[in-house]
C-alpha cells in the first residue's frame, strides 16, 4: 500500500505542505493575509524563482551549478557599468543576462569536453568570476544613475511589481521547456542515464551545455532584478543566493542524483520556504533558531526524497 502511494507523495507532497503552512500561518498568523504581505514575499522571491526554474532543469539533466552565487553577485555588476556609462536600461539589463550566459557556457563546456565534475567545475568558475566582478567594479558599490533601471523592477502594475511579473515570466518558459518540448524530454533521458540516452541518440553534451547556459543567464537576469530593487550592486564572494536556490530546488523534490523533478515543483518548494521565514518573522522566531530550523527541513527533503526512491527500486 506505501510503494503504491510513494509516487503520488513524491509529486505532490510538497504541494501539499505549502498548501497546509498556508493555511497554518492564516488561522495562527496576525498580518498574514494581508496584501503588503503577500507582496512583499513576491518581491523578496521574485530573484530567486527566477534563478531556481532553470537551476531546476541544469538538476534534473544531473549537473550541479554552484556559479549561480557569482553570476548574481557580478552580472549586475556588469549592467550597471553599461547604465552608468550609457543611460541605457535595457542594454544593460541584456548585458547582465549576457554575462550569465557566457558563464553558464564556459560551466558547460568544462563539464563536457574537459569531463571534470559539475559541482567541481562551477565552485572553480564561481571564484574566478567573484574575482572579475571585484576587478570590474574596483571593490566599490554601484549605484543606478537613471530612472528607467530601478524601473525594471520596481514599476507596478495591477499591483504587483515587474520584478515579480518577470519571474513569473521565467518560470513559465522553464515549465513549459522542460514539461512541453523535445529539449525537457532530453533532459530528463540525459539526467536518468547519460550512457543510455547517448545511445538512444540523445545529444547529451549538447543538452547539457544548453542546460548550465540557461541557468547562467537567468542566474545573470535575478541579479539584474535584485540590483534594480536595491538601486545598487555590491561586489562580493558571498555564496548564500545559491543555498537558497538549491534549497529550493531540493525541497521541491528535485532529485540531486538527476533525471526526476519539475519546475511547478520547485516554485512550491521556494514558497514554502519564503512562507517558513515569513512565519518565523512574524512570530519574531530568533534568526538563529530559524536556520537551524531550515537546515533540518533541507536534510529532510533530501532524506525523504533517498527513502522514497529505494521504497520504489
Amino acid at each position: 500500500m506505501i510503494s503504491q502511494a510513494l509516487p503520488a507523495i513524491r509529486r505532490y507532497g510538497i504541494a501539499a505542505v505549502t498548501v497546509a503552512l498556508f493555511f497554518l500561518l492564516a488561522v495562527t498568523t496576525d498580518g498574514f493575509l494581508s496584501q503588503a504581505n503577500f507582496r512583499n514575499i513576491l518581491d523578496q522571491q521574485s530573484a530567486l524563482l527566477i534563478a531556481a526554474s532553470f537551476a531546476t532543469i541544469t538538476m534534473i539533466a544531473g549537473g550541479f551549478d554552484i556559479s549561480a552565487a557569482s553570476v548574481f553577485v557580478v552580472a549586475p555588476l556588469f549592467a550597471l557599468q553599461v547604465e552608468n556609462a550609457t543611460g541605457n536600461a535595457p542594454l544593460a539589463a541584456a548585458a547582465g543576462v549576457v554575462v550569465g550566459l557566457v558563464v553558464g557556457v564556459a560551466n558547460g563546456l568544462v563539464v563536457t569536453a574537459l569531463k571534470v565534475n559539475s559541482f567541481i567545475a562551477t565552485l572553480a568558475t564561481s571564484f574566478m568570476v567573484f574575482g572579475i566582478g571585484f576587478l570590474v567594479s574596483d571593490r566599490s558599490v554601484l549605484r543606478v544613475s537613471t530612472d528607467a533601471y530601478p524601473a525594471i523592477a520596481r514599476t507596478r502594475w495591477l499591483g504587483i511589481t515587474t520584478g515579480a511579473w518577470i519571474a513569473a515570466v521565467v518560470v513559465a518558459t522553464a515549465w513549459l521547456l522542460l514539461s512541453r518540448t523535445r529539449f525537457g524530454r532530453h533532459v530528463y533521458a540525459t539526467g536518468g542515464n547519460a550512457e543510455a540516452a547517448r545511445l538512444a541518440g540523445v545529444p547529451v553534451a549538447r543538452v547539457t551545455t544548453i542546460c548550465f547556459a540557461l541557468a547562467g543567464a537567468a542566474a545573470g537576469l535575478a541579479g539584474v532584478v535584485s540590483s534594480s530593487r536595491s538601486l545598487s550592486a555590491l561586489p562580493s564572494d558571498d555564496f548564500s543566493f545559491v543555498f537558497g536556490v538549491i534549497a529550493a530546488v531540493v525541497v521541491g523534490g528535485t532529485s540531486i542524483a538527476g533525471g526526476e523533478g519539475a519546475v511547478w515543483r520547485t516554485i512550491a518548494g521556494a514558497f514554502f520556504i519564503a512562507l517558513m521565514i515569513n512565519g518565523f518573522n512574524l512570530h519574531q522566531i530568533d534568526p538563529i533558531w530559524q536556520r537551524v530550523i531550515q537546515g533540518a527541513v533541507i536534510l529532510g527533503a533530501v532524506s525523504i526524497d533517498s527513502w522514497t526512491q529505494r521504497r520504489e527500486r
